[in-house]
């Protein structure tokens, strides 16, 4: 990184600090005329702009951090000074923070991912010093274009550092943003006179004894009680999905106000929020995979125009709506300082908010999952620094795709944790990453290690969290922060009703049974293609699939347990997930309308879906012909963990059995579909070989991506 210079006046002056300016900033950055400073606040932004040394403020979720960095940076503006670089994790937490900024007159801009097309008029601000503060995300800091191009040129300038949600830096974030660990190198060659400030709401000790590790020994800390006086929290266990679905509807209609609904992942975010629309509520999914309409459905919720945003993390950390109402979690999270991030958002400018928790069987399952996955493994990281050993030249994502059987979600995760060890065992060098002289240290598996029986504790403490009884659960995660819960009060909400009604129940049943999903056909070969067909780029607009559907997820609270079971207990399909399916294709109606009913052949298997398709044949009154086979035997596709080497697997695998293809439309059965490989290429050899259009039909989608 650019050696970060300073431009502050000589250490002892403390005419840079304007209290009267101070607090005229606060007022109009609340938008109130009353504003005072809380306790901390006006001390902290002083202790910054005076340069008396590094400082990490720790304070409650809604005490106004941001205040603190924001009248500083316009303080120090004002008296000359440079420009001040924020670290900042979320996108989310930029927008609140730039709009924040623009309102007491900070020219703020942020260089990112998602911003592509404004970098060159930011870049070009900056050059001329017309932007006070720059926040960028701490994988910006790993980025050589922005390094040499952007950076080198403001560096000597740069007055003060912001290290927003420093808790990341500490082991506790370590896979939530792998690339705050750059940040301990750089804090390392900052000159001792460079303003340094860290900011978060959950530091419990283990993490102050890392940032201050990290930020220095001679930091200076200002700690406030972490009480939420305004939240009332409550644990309800829930076990079925279909149970809370049921409770969030009923109870949804009683509480005032608006809020957020977490989920664990984003397939459940978008099945509550499709649940909750078929109950009359005005929410909307807000997802890693939201995208553009991101800030579109932010600025709905902080304008009261939803009911509730169903959310997974990607609304988390720095989210600014004081008047939320309620903040509901569908499944327990991982972690205490996780939880207390999230339910936080809740009651900053409230007198009275719930945080209720509900808690689900399939909850430990999922973060049973985040947990295993946090790290690679020894055999990943070993085939990875194989595969590169074998080419001096070096290999990109594609070509370790190609190589290595392994996703790419753990390759990404491999390749970054690796890049970011000091020193680093490989490096990347324009697209492809090469082996360089350094071993991978045995740190690093210890790393893991403590890091992995963690994250266990913490679920642990959760799990204990969810068993308490109304009223003790503000003072249990005060405690788990190491702050004084004998500052609790009692809950100033009368506890939400734990029961819910049979009758909404065996509604939210009948609604995880009626859910249908997409099979997006495949329109492009692998990379390389399919040497044994003989096929590769563009998959040929008459010989694709048509868009398909699947029953359910695989082991999911609908079909999804009697599919499991139907295929290793029961090696049937009953009798019952014909009719779902029969219903499914007249609800669908695909056009022009299948004339006739195929399947997927296998040799493992080699009656249980011809069977079902047999039964779904003579439901829907159309003929069934059994008409591909499995030519050899391959890997089950689960195995496959990319979408490379699961199209090598079926290349050549499948084939024409001898009878005659009839020439109308069809529908194309499997029990499971996962990279959608073996419908694509079945399709290509029906089409090719004189059907009509082909429509697949799965009864679950694998849900491995999840």
């Amino acid at each position: 990184m650019a050696a970060l210079g300073c431009t502050r006046k000589p250490r002892g002056n403390t005419m840079n600090y304007n209290p009267g300016r101070a607090l005229e900033l606060l007022k109009i950055g609340s938008g109130r005329a009353d504003a005072s400073f809380r306790d901390g606040q006006e001390e902290a932004i002083h202790h910054t702009v005076d340069g008396r040394g590094r400082i990490l403020v720790v304070q409650k979720t809604g005490w106004g951090k941001s205040f603190v960095y924001f009248i500083a940076c316009k303080l120090l503006r004002e008296r000359g000074f440079g420009p001040a670089l924020l670290i900042s994790p979320l996108l989310a937490l930029m927008r609140n923070q730039i709009a924040a900024a623009e309102r007491m007159g900070v020219r703020a801009a942020t260089i990112n991912s998602d911003n592509s097309d404004e970098w060159a008029s930011v870049e070009a601000k900056l050059a001329r010093g017309e932007i006070d503060i720059l926040l960028i995300s701490p994988e910006r800091l790993a980025n050589e274009r922005f390094r040499t191009q952007v950076l080198a040129g403001i560096a000597a300038q740069i007055s003060l550092l912001v290290i927003d949600e420093a808790h990341c830096i500490s082991d506790w974030g370590h896979d939530f943003r792998p690339h705050y660990r750059l940040l301990e190198r750089i804090v390392r060659t900052l000159p001792a006179n460079l303003r340094l400030l860290a900011t978060t709401a959950t530091a419990n000790n283990r993490v102050m004894e890392d940032l201050t590790a990290v930020l220095g020994p001679d930091l200076d800390v200002s700690r406030g009680d972490l009480n939420r006086s305004s939240l009332s929290l409550q644990t309800i266990r829930l076990p079925s999905q279909a149970e809370r679905l049921a409770w969030l509807a009923e109870q949804l209609a009683t509480l005032p106000g608006h809020g957020i609904i977490y989920t664990l992942t984003v397939r459940d975010a978008n099945q509550v929020a499709q649940w909750l629309k078929t109950r009359g509520f005005n929410v909307e999914a807000y997802t890693g995979e939201t995208g553009e309409q991101r800030e579109a459905l932010e600025q709905a919720l902080l304008d009261n125009q939803v009911k509730a945003l169903v959310a997974t993390t990607a609304l988390g950390m720095g989210y600014d709506k004081p008047d939320l109402a309620f903040v509901i979690h569908y499944q327990m999270p991982g972690s205490v300082i996780a939880y207390y991030q999230q339910v936080g958002r809740a009651g900053r400018a409230l007198d009275s908010a719930y945080g209720i928790l509900l808690s689900g069987r399939e909850e430990a399952d999922i973060t049973d999952w985040f947990i295993r996955s946090a790290f690679p493994t020894q055999q990943e990281v070993a085939e990875v620094l194989e595969a590169l050993e074998a080419e001096p030249d070096g290999l990109s994502v594609p070509d370790l795709l190609s190589r290595i059987n392994l996703s790419k979600r753990r390759i990404d995760k491999t390749i970054a944790l690796l890049s970011l060890e000091s020193p680093a065992p490989i490096a990347k060098q324009g697209t492809k990453w090469q082996l360089t002289a350094a071993e991978l240290a045995d740190s690093f598996w210890e790393r893991a290690e403590r890091l992995t029986a963690l994250r266990r504790d913490e679920q642990q403490q959760m799990e204990n969290y969810v068993g308490l009884p109304f009223g003790q659960h503000m003072g249990f995660l005060i405690d788990a922060l190491d702050g004084d819960p004998g500052v609790v009060t009692g809950p100033t909400l009368a506890p939400l009703p734990t029961e819910v009604h049979a009758d909404l129940v065996r509604e939210a049943i009948a609604f995880l049974r009626r859910t249908s999903l997409p099979i997006e056909p495949r329109k492009q070969w692998p990379a390389g293609g399919m040497p044994q067909y003989g096929v590769k780029g563009r998959i040929d607009p008459g010989c694709q699939a048509q868009s398909g559907k699947a029953l359910c997820v695989w082991g999911d609270a609908g079909w999804g347990g009697l599919v499991r079971r139907g295929k290793y207990q029961d090696g049937r399909f009953s009798d019952e997930l014909v009719t779902a399916c029969a219903n499914m294709v007249r609800a669908w109606s695909p056009d022009p309308a299948p004339a006739w009913i195929t399947c997927v052949p296998s040799l493992r298997h080699p009656d249980l879906v011809p069977d079902f398709g047999q039964r779904l044949a003579a439901t829907l009154g159309l003929p069934f012909h059994m008409v591909l086979a499995k030519t050899d035997a391959r890997p089950e596709q689960k195995t496959m963990a990319n979408s490379t080497q699961q199209a090598r697997n079926i290349d050549g695998s499948l084939a024409l059995n001898g009878a005659p293809v009839p020439s109308g439309p069809v529908l194309l059965i499997d029990d499971m579909v996962d990279s959608r490989w073996t419908l694509a290429v079945s399709a290509w050899l029906l089409r090719m070989n004189g059907s009509g259009e082909v429509w697949p039909l799965a009864l679950s989608q694998t849900g491995q991506n999840e």
